[in-house]
Order: C-alpha cells, then structure tokens, then sequence
C-alpha cells in the first residue's frame, strides 16, 4: 500500500521585507493553528541559506538556489526536503490552514498558467506593487490588529477564541 507524500510540515521561505508578503505571510501565521507552517524571513539579517538547503536539497541536481533565485518566487521546503515555488508553495500554504478551495482554481489548466505568469511578474514587481499600494496595506495591518485584539478580549473562562 502506498501512502500520499506529506507536504506539512511546510517550512516558508519568504521576503519580509515586500509589505504585500509580509502581510499574507502575518494572515497565514494567524491561521496557522495546526502548526502545518513554519516561516522563514529570507530579508533577516541572520538568514543563513545554507541551514535550509542541505536538507531540502534531497535528489535535486540542479544545485542550491543563490539568493536571487530566493527573490524570484516564494520557496516552501516539505518535510521530506522537496522544495516548491511559486504558486504551488502558495496553493499548499492556504491548504494548511483550511483556504485551500481558494487557490484551487490556479490548478485548471487554462487558469494554471495565467496565474504562473501573474505570479512571476508580481514577483518582480512586488516592492513597485507594495510602495504604490503601501496605505492600503496599513490600513489592512491596522484592521487585522484591531479585529484580533477585539478577539482577544472576549475571553471565557480563561480561554480566548483567537
């Protein structure tokens, strides 16, 4: 009997420092109640590629990614070392917190590789994309905060619904 690979945990190698990432990135940790993330700032100063790569690097001849290959796509790392991009590293992040049947549609063939290609330009763009819509994303931040602490403070017997 064989049984399905695992892509959780889902280990995301992402940019911080692109407020449109990090504000997806801040959703998907506040999703992230069943640990199936774990998030890695690639912008950090202490990011160390190596530490991520010799484990992920399992069966891959095409050799570690340099750090502008990082800040060409989104990189997500399966427990077993297969490494994703892109929008697939997307699709499954949204799985792991149960918003998979929002990026399901990115797998039709017709709409696959428009949304590849859409991906790949906001990925070039995304610091462009961030700087014009940067007041929207603070009052998205601002918004997202005041609706968790709101949460936070209707609290029953000592337990808080977040």
């Amino acid at each position: 009997m064989t049984t399905a690979r695992s892509s959780y945990p889902l280990t995301l190698l992402y940019d911080a420092s692109c407020p449109v990432c990090r504000l997806e990135m801040d959703e998907l940790r506040h999703r992230n109640v069943q640990g199936r993330l774990a998030f890695v700032d690639i912008s950090a100063p202490d990011f160390d590629l190596a530490q991520y790569w010799p484990a992920s690097a399992q069966g891959d001849t095409s050799g570690p990614p340099t750090m502008q290959d990082m800040n060409a796509a989104l990189h997500g790392i399966g427990p077993d070392g297969h490494v994703f991009t892109g929008v697939e590293t997307i699709r499954l992040a949204y799985a792991a917190v149960g918003l998979g049947w929002l990026w399901a549609p990115t797998r039709w063939p017709l709409l696959r590789p428009m949304t590849d290609v859409a991906y790949r330009w906001f990925a070039r763009h995304r610091y462009e994309i961030s700087s014009a819509l940067g007041p929207l994303v603070s009052r998205i931040e601002q918004r997202r905060a005041r609706a968790r602490m709101a949460r936070m403070q209707r609290c029953h017997d000592g337990h808080c619904e977040m």
